[in-house]
Parts: C-alpha cells; sequence; structure tokens
C-alpha cells in the first residue's frame, strides 16, 4: 500500500447536519420558505454537489433561482458556524493518519468541495491534522465532472505518481465510493450519519470507526 485516499471532508470530520443547517439558513437568508429536514437532507445526499442539489431542488418545485450565488451563501454560512462547534477528527481518523506517516504512506484528500471548505476543515483541525502531511488535496476546480465520476480521483493519481492497486480510498457516501470504485481503487465505507443505511457491498468493508486493519 502506498496511499490511503480520503474521499471527502466528511471522512476527516463529521459536518452533515451542520450543513444541512446551512442550507436552511441560507434559505431563509433569500425569503424562501424551503426547509430540508433530515429525512429531504438524506434523499438529496445521493447525489453529489450541493449546488447541483439545489438547482435539482428549485426544478422540482417549479421555480428558477440562482444557486450558484446561493450555494455561495451557503458555504459562508458553514464557515462561519463551524467554528462555534467544537467537532474533532471522526473516530480512528488520526491512528491512520500516524500509521500512515509511520510507514511512508502517502495521505491525500480527494475532495471536490470548494477551496474554502478544505480551508476551513484544516483550520478546525489544526493541531491534530497538519494539511502538509497530505500529497493531495483536491478541490471542485479540479474537474468539470462531480462523483461518482471518477475522474477527480484520476487526477490525485497523476499528482501523486500511483497506480490505482497501490492506493486505499475511504469515502463517506455511495455516490463518492462509487467514484473511487469507478477509478479502479478499492474503497472503504466510513459513512456519515446521513449515509449510514446505504448499500456500500461494493465496498472492500464497511465501518463505523477506522483502525490500522483496513491496510492488512
Amino acid at each position: 500500500m502506498k496511499a490511503v485516499l480520503f474521499g471527502s471532508i466528511g471522512t476527516l470530520i463529521e459536518t452533515s447536519d451542520i450543513q444541512r443547517k446551512s442550507f436552511n439558513m441560507a434559505f431563509k437568508k433569500e425569503g424562501l420558505d424551503w426547509y430540508w429536514s433530515k429525512k429531504t437532507y438524506s434523499r438529496l445526499l445521493k447525489k453529489s454537489g450541493g449546488m447541483k442539489r439545489i438547482e435539482d431542488f428549485s426544478k422540482q418545485n417549479g421555480m428558477s433561482v440562482n444557486a450558484k450565488e446561493m450555494w455561495k451563501n451557503k458555504t459562508n454560512i458553514f464557515n462561519k458556524i463551524i467554528f462555534s462547534n467544537n467537532i474533532g477528527a471522526r473516530k480512528g481518523v488520526l491512528k491512520i493518519v500516524k500509521y500512515a506517516k509511520e510507514n511512508n504512506i502517502n495521505i491525500g484528500l480527494v475532495s471536490s468541495t470548494s477551496k474554502k471548505n478544505i480551508n476551513t476543515i484544516f483550520k478546525i483541525l489544526d493541531g491534530q491534522i497538519n494539511r502538509k502531511e497530505f500529497s493531495f488535496i483536491g478541490n471542485k476546480s479540479f474537474v468539470s465532472k462531480p462523483k461518482p465520476n471518477p475522474d477527480i480521483y484520476f487526477k490525485a493519481l497523476e499528482v501523486m505518481n500511483l497506480d490505482q492497486k497501490d492506493c486505499l480510498a475511504i469515502e463517506d457516501s455511495v455516490e463518492s465510493a462509487r467514484s473511487a470504485v469507478n477509478a479502479g481503487i478499492q474503497c472503504i465505507a466510513f459513512p456519515g450519519i446521513y449515509h449510514s443505511d446505504e448499500d456500500f457491498n461494493f465496498c472492500k468493508m464497511k465501518l463505523d470507526k477506522l483502525d490500522i486493519s483496513i491496510f492488512k
């Protein structure tokens, strides 16, 4: 094993409900009566990309909105409120990072979220995880096609100069996991709170806590 690839910010830190609340606050700011309940948000998370979710939801409701601007507002809200929550790395993440460093295994973050969200997560995890330890850190500007398209993983392999067989991905949703598998990379399912009931039968294993046994 030459690299472990965390597939999204949700594999490092659990932010799903803060994201949901941020969307709702952005809708209210725009004067919309939209409200994404936990059930609704779970359904919408079947597809990657916050801006795409807004676009799809507006079409379903027969409306036309500036999805890009609304998504930017949501991202700003998310970044403002997340620091007020005492959130640490998810269970086992620090063990994986420590083991990788000690055994010369490259670490990547194969995310296609905004650069702003990426920067926020590393600020929150400052003192636990150092972004300099990552050989690759992706963001939405790297590719035009979102997950489950494998392009972001192909980009990571190119930058890190690695072959698919030498890597292990960790993903928190079915759609994101398919991105890794579609790139020919073995994937560990590490579901977030809104994805725990999804079917990850195509993954190597499904865990609610990471452990160095994933490297065996």
